[in-house]
């Protein structure tokens, strides 16, 4: 315990409100994207990107709500952490994940896609009782309920594998903490597929996306000015 007040305390102030700023700008960018996509009409042509014969494997299993939910805390622990890193790394961290937000956005407004939860039979599963289902239920109903757009790419998946990539390999973060952060990327993308949130497709693109802006701002290096 004294050790992780410690890392607290090292925390630069400008740690806190980039993920604090970067948890709205993620909201704030899916919710846009979804208005604007209905502004300029493109909802009306949203695809339904199910593979049938792999997504119809995974059931819904309403306990994985919960890193579904916690993922939430998970994004905002992601720049903080990180700013615990060498400036140069952080710089690029900010700037792969901003280019990762862009353009999922950006498929959000264009190339929008949908899920029917009706015709899924989600809506029924999560109607069923007990304290998970109610909390699914309430996900969905904050989510579009019967019929949920902007699954492709997933900005779970996309923003977890960020926040683990973010403190992979880096020395100033303990082997600990890039172990849980590597392990609550996993559970996040399998609560994408078990709470019907995302089709795999989805999860596939967010995880893509997430991985090659990581390469390239690793290749530009627009953090390099800060030396290490």
């Amino acid at each position: 315990m004294k050790k992780v007040i410690e890392t607290i305390k090292k925390v630069p102030w400008w740690g806190y409100v980039f993920g604090i700023v970067y948890f709205a700008l993620q909201y704030g960018m899916y919710r846009f994207g979804d208005y604007l996509s209905h502004v300029i009409g493109t909802a009306g042509h949203a695809i339904e990107p199910k593979i049938p014969f792999i997504d119809d494997l995974f059931p819904v299993i309403p306990v994985f709500v919960v890193p579904y939910i916690y993922s939430y805390i998970f994004w905002i622990m992601g720049p903080i952490a990180v700013s615990l890193t060498k400036k140069r790394n952080f710089v690029n961290y900010i700037c792969g994940l901003s280019l990762a937000y862009f353009i999922g956005f950006l498929f959000f407004v264009f190339m929008p896609t949908y899920m029917d939860r009706a015709k899924e039979g989600i809506m029924a599963a999560a109607g069923q009782p007990g304290f998970f289902n109610g909390l699914l239920k309430g996900v969905y109903a904050a989510d579009g309920s019967n019929l949920a757009f902007n699954l492709f790419p997933s900005y779970h998946c996309l923003i977890s594998l960020y926040c683990y990539l973010g403190v992979r390999k880096q020395p100033e973060i303990s082997k600990g903490f890039q172990y849980y952060s590597l392990i609550m990327t996993v559970l996040i993308c399998l609560s994408t597929l078990f709470t019907k949130q995302h089709y795999i497709c989805d999860m596939i693109g967010g995880l893509g996306i997430s991985l090659l802006c990581y390469i390239l701002m690793n290749r530009l290096d627009p953090g390099k000015r800060f030396g290490d």
